[in-house]
């Protein structure tokens, strides 16, 4: 192991507390006002809650003095707003001052995100999407090493990733394949995946079936778009083919879990935060707990509807979304790569029997964090939030399983 991180480091939490209820959130079904909406999206801020982790609370809070309504093209107008004007300054900036330029670039990345969060849902919220990848891209030309866009053909269209690999590395390295979530973007796991190339690991980014700019929506075989992306992977020389890990959370769990399974001869392991696999999928859970969860900020069901092809309806979604467990997929059972597998007992958008179930099954021991406090990804305000979990879990787990060796450092 590299002398930045020994094995002993590694910190696994295993706390499993069947007994406790996984409703600790709130009862009611109904989805936020708009009152609501604001009131909870400040607290997040201020707290470094998803998804307002890094959102300056003063610029949440003058976005909100535009928005009167629900309507999502006033919602997207008022954030592109104010990033705007951090968009602006980054740009006269550049060449005088490049260090407040890129802040200033993330800040509008950051906001232009949330313009158009969960999903870009109308023109204008597409609009602030547009413009949050402009804004990431724009703040990625200060890396060293840089960000790479791949574009790799997939069924008459193209995935769209971002690669970055380790600088001075002595042969080929290992990478992480990352995938992100419901309503979470592949430029999110890029900034948060940079952590990990001092330790000699690179990544490719790429936004999940049915999100961002995927080329394909939800279905039962989605998984063949992330099984192209590792044959990608496989022709780039700079990259050890056999020491491949993916990472993925929430609905991106879902793929790395059931990557651990169909790709396990071409994964080294997989990490997974909140991976659905069963319960999920059935219609009681989807009205019982994911219709108006509060967890979750607002608009879930509808960003739940948006990756599948033509799904309008909660009755349609009811119908569709059983075909994705992987228990009636006949997968759960079957030999496997090894896992880290990351949760929290509160969790009301991913149950935890989902997990418990997942850690039952295959023929290799698997690493379980499991947070008794925790909920979605098993973070728990001010104690573990996401970058806590990333930086002294996540990482230290794909280092010891990719046996990475830290970057040389050029002189």
């Amino acid at each position: 192991m590299s002398r930045f991180l020994p094995v002993r480091a590694l910190l696994i939490i295993v706390a499993i507390t069947v007994t406790m209820s996984p409703v600790a959130f709130s009862e009611q079904r109904a989805e936020r006002t708009l009152d609501e909406i604001k009131t909870e999206a400040v607290h997040r801020a201020e707290n470094g809650m998803y998804p307002l982790i890094g959102l300056d609370p003063g610029d949440v809070k003058e976005a909100f003095t535009s928005i009167h309504t629900r309507d999502k093209d006033e919602w997207a107008a008022a954030f592109m707003g104010v990033a705007d004007r951090y968009m602006n300054e980054a740009k006269s900036l550049e060449k005088t001052d490049p260090v407040k330029a890129n802040a200033d670039y993330i800040r509008a990345w950051r906001l232009y995100s949330f313009g158009r969060w969960p999903i870009p849902a109308s023109a204008g919220k597409q609009r602030s999407y547009e413009k949050a990848i402009e804004a990431f891209l724009a703040h990625a030309r200060f890396w060293d090493p840089p960000l790479e866009i791949v574009r790799i053909p997939f069924e008459g269209k193209e995935i769209i990733g971002y690669l970055r690999l380790p600088k001075n590395a002595n042969g080929p390295v290992p990478l992480v394949l990352a995938v992100n979530g419901l309503d979470s973007r592949k430029e999110d796991l890029s900034e948060s995946f940079s952590a990990i190339l001092p330790f000699g690991i690179g990544f490719l980014a790429v936004d999940g079936p049915g999100t961002g700019q995927s080329p394909i929506k939800v279905s039962e075989h989605a998984e063949r778009m992330l099984s192209r992306v590792l044959d990608y992977i496989a022709t780039r020389p700079e990259i050890d083919k056999n020491r491949v890990a993916m990472h993925g959370v929430s609905w991106g769990a879902y793929w790395a879990a059931k990557m651990a399974i169909v790709e396990r001869a071409r994964l080294r392991g997989a990490s997974a935060q909140s991976p659905p696999t069963d319960t999920f999928f059935q219609k009681d859970f989807l009205m019982n707990s994911l219709i108006g969860n509060r967890e979750y900020l607002f608009d879930q069901a509808p960003a739940l509807m948006a990756i599948f092809d033509n799904v309008k309806t909660v009755d349609e979604m009811a119908e569709v979304l059983p075909k994705m467990s992987l228990v009636k997929q006949g997968l759960l059972g079957k030999p496997m790569a090894p896992m880290l597998i990351l949760a929290g007992v509160l969790d009301t958008q991913v149950p935890i029997s989902d997990i418990y179930l997942l850690l039952d099954k295959g023929d290799v021991p698997k690493t379980a964090w499991i947070n008794p406090q925790g909920g979605h990804l098993g973070r728990q305000v001010k104690v573990w939030p996401d970058p806590r979990i990333f930086k002294e879990v996540i990482i230290p787990w794909l280092v010891h399983t990719l046996e990475a060796e830290p970057a040389k450092e050029s002189h």
